[in-house]
């Protein structure tokens, strides 16, 4: 069968909960994903209700193994390389050589966060360096927490991670970009701002021990915050003319549609809030409203 209702790009937890949400609407699904989540190297997951704590990977296995259990939905191990609008919706190719048809599309594919080039990053990023206090920060309460942002980033972090730990410490690798009211905050709760960059993450097996910076010094650390820049980690909704937010995230109205008809999103690719229960929230929203589209038309 080439021919579904709805086609799901990334098959993470959008993804799958969108699927869910059509299946058991009956609707013929296809889902297609690489199998190499954005969070694969972090140890546990937080956060999310009857779940906290449980490393990611299993989630995402037993989320699959229940949508999978809808015999309308159909999983596919792949990458979408390109896209097209055909008659009576779109065509997908895959990079395996295989091309798909669908009535509906729904982009779950996420971002790519792009590292620095500092060694030890990638090797600790998702286990003690880390994007989100809400996701990793009650572990890490306490511990001497350095944070790698500037500007209006370093700023937001820092309001939040001072609640969890004391006396964070920001790298801005470079001239700091702090208006005078925030200096002003930063110094008055005795939060210190250091602009040499970091040239060197130590760690052992991912947990970072300490950092080196330009000059030299070694500076003692348990976890690091990051906010990093990113790309959208699939290039087909805008070849086929969604729109973009100024932050670099798709263009989704309430009911998660895009700025072109029959495409829908969802997940991190959509805004910045990055969890697990963020992203299920928002496929079953998805999904739902996929169905809902495909009801009215079919009904009239």
């Amino acid at each position: 069968m080439k021919n579904f209702d709805v086609i799901i790009i990334g098959g993470s937890y959008a993804g799958l909960s969108a699927a869910m949400a059509l299946g058991r609407s009956l609707r013929k699904v296809l889902i297609i994903d690489s199998s190499l989540p954005c969070n694969r190297s972090t140890p546990h997951s937080h956060n999310f209700l009857t779940r906290d704590g449980e490393r990611p990977v299993i989630i995402a296995e037993k989320a699959k193994g229940e949508v999978l259990a809808y015999d309308t939905v159909t999983f596919r191990n792949g990458v979408a390389i390109s896209g097209r609008k055909v008659k009576n919706g779109f065509e997908i190719v895959t990079g395996e050589g295989e091309t798909w048809y669908g009535k509906k599309l729904i982009f779950a594919t996420g971002i790519k966060d792009i590292s620095p080039d500092i060694p030890g990053f990638s090797e600790c990023w998702g286990i003690s360096v880390i994007h989100c206090p809400y996701c990793h920060g009650y572990e890490f309460g306490g511990r001497k927490t350095g944070i790698i942002a500037n500007g209006d980033k370093a700023f937001h972090l820092v309001s939040l991670v001072r609640n969890l730990t004391p006396n964070p410490v920001i790298f801005t690798s470079g001239p700091a970009t702090f208006t005078a009211d925030q200096m002003a905050l930063l110094k008055k709760y005795d939060i210190k701002v250091r602009e040499e960059k970091i040239i060197e993450i130590v760690h052992d097996k991912g947990w970072v021990t300490h950092i080196i910076t330009g000059d030299g010094t070694r500076t003692d650390f348990e976890a690091l915050y990051a906010a990093l820049p990113f790309e959208q980690h699939c290039n087909i909704p805008v070849a086929l003319g969604c729109t973009l937010t100024e932050h670099g995230y798709l263009r989704v109205d309430a009911l998660h549609k895009t700025s072109v008809n029959g495409v829908y999103a969802c997940g991190d690719n959509v805004g910045m809030v990055r969890s697990v229960a963020n992203a299920v929230a928002g496929g079953n929203m998805t999904g739902a409203m996929v169905n809902a589209e495909l009801a009215r038309e079919e009904f009239s």
